[in-house]
């Protein structure tokens, strides 16, 4: 396997883990919220990186790729995590040739799932429950896990509070630190 097929399921590792943190405790009601009337639900979210995972493989395998819509939220998770298991297990088979190149697969559908991940913390956040801070570098990132089962945070922002604002990018600081 070529270092950038490597890189890719890590990638998709990395976009299991931050899907989960973003789902981990969410309160209930949390996959319909809908922050504004053009703006997409957790659910909706879920159902389009499944969609984007599943495009990802087309490049990989041929055919098209619509997932119909599930209506249970769990559903849609876990089928999210089996496509991203598809997707893994495709980037590591040598006998299949892509149509496009590594780096489009990075730049076009992983790129646009990872933010996605991102709007879901987001959703989390505006709907009153924030997902905790934490220092992905040192994450348990496995590139043979894109389950739903993920590993807890291994350095958390210890300064974090649900009820405060994000605090600027730097170093972490602990409460002691601003008194």
């Amino acid at each position: 396997m070529t270092e950038s097929r490597r890189l890719l399921q890590h990638f998709l590792a990395a976009l299991a883990y931050r899907t989960q943190k973003a789902l981990r405790g969410a309160p209930p009601g949390y996959s319909d919220y809908r922050a504004e009337i053009n703006s997409r639900t957790p659910h909706e979210l879920m159902w389009h990186m499944t969609g984007l995972m599943g495009y990802a493989r087309t490049m990989l395998n041929g055919s098209t790729y619509e997932p119909p819509w599930l209506p249970v939220f769990s559903d849609e998770v876990a089928r999210f995590h089996s496509v991203l298991q598809q997707l893994l297990n495709d980037f590591a088979n040598p006998l299949l040739t892509a149509r496009i190149t590594d780096e489009q697969f990075l730049q076009g559908p992983l790129a646009d799932a990872m933010t996605h991940a991102g709007q879901l913390a987001m959703l989390r956040r505006l709907a009153g429950a924030p997902v905790p801070s934490e220092d992905f570098i040192y994450a348990r990132i496995r590139a043979d896990n894109v389950s739903a089962e993920q590993p807890a945070p291994v350095a958390p922002d210890l300064s974090w509070r649900p009820n405060l604002p994000p605090q600027a990018p730097g170093p972490l600081r602990s409460l002691d630190d601003e008194a």
